[in-house]
């Protein structure tokens, strides 16, 4: 059942991916919100190796497909960071669209980067696991705790109370919060893949905030 899911969450992954292609043909590509198309991109992947690895099997070929699930994972995910910044810097908050702002978030977003990659990524040892169909590579040991999502997962949420507080716009903080009370919630449920379920949530409103900024953006613009 599980390859199933991972199969529908790449589906839906590729859907709001070409999303943000249409949104940007309005906007314009060259935007810091635009990053999160690279992020999604990034979750396309990570459902298709693990919906696709029973199918492949076992060996080095699926061994180099899931070690590469986390290098673009340590990789890409700390730019939710950007996403957050360029966010909250619609709200009217001067000193957000700053220089400081900007040197910070992106000191910040390389700190996670080399935080996760040194915790969980640089000469990982990871082993083959079959769980529910699913046949992955995980790591070897384990190594908590996740200290790059806890501080993205901060971030993003602190952003989501602003842009909630300054612009009504309650959806991305509810989606930061669906996500960590999900996956810190144990479900009764015989399958891994109904977790990641909480994190198509948080994509949907990290993608419906986008859409909402733009479409203030360009009201902005002509009035």
């Amino acid at each position: 059942m599980d390859p199933f899911i991972y199969a529908l969450y790449s589906l839906s992954y590729l859907f709001l991916f070409l999303l943000g292609m249409k949104l940007s043909t309005r906007i314009g590509f060259f935007t810091l919100k635009n990053i999160l198309m690279l992020v999604t991109f990034g979750l396309v992947y990570d459902n298709s190796v693990l919906a696709l690895g029973s199918i492949i099997g076992e060996g080095s070929f699926l061994r180099g497909l899931n070690l590469m699930r986390y290098w673009i994972h340590a990789l890409v995910t700390p730019a939710l960071i950007l996403f957050s910044l360029a966010s909250v810097s619609e709200t009217g908050i001067n000193w957000l669209k700053g220089r400081v702002a900007f040197i910070s978030a992106n000191l910040l977003t390389v700190a996670m980067i080399i935080t996760e990659m040194l915790q969980n990524t640089v000469g990982i040892a990871i082993e083959p696991a079959q769980k529910y169909g699913v046949l992955s590579y995980e790591p070897a040991v384990s190594k908590d705790p996740p200290i790059m999502i806890i501080g993205v997962s901060i971030v993003m949420l602190l952003a989501g109370l602003i842009l909630w507080k300054k612009l009504k716009w309650k959806w991305m903080a509810i989606g930061v919060l669906v996500m960590g009370i999900g996956s810190a919630v144990p479900l009764p449920l015989k399958s891994e893949a109904a977790t990641n379920g909480f994190e198509l949530v948080l994509l949907i409103s990290l993608w419906a905030t986008k859409a909402f900024l733009d479409k203030k953006s360009a009201s902005d613009s002509r009035g």
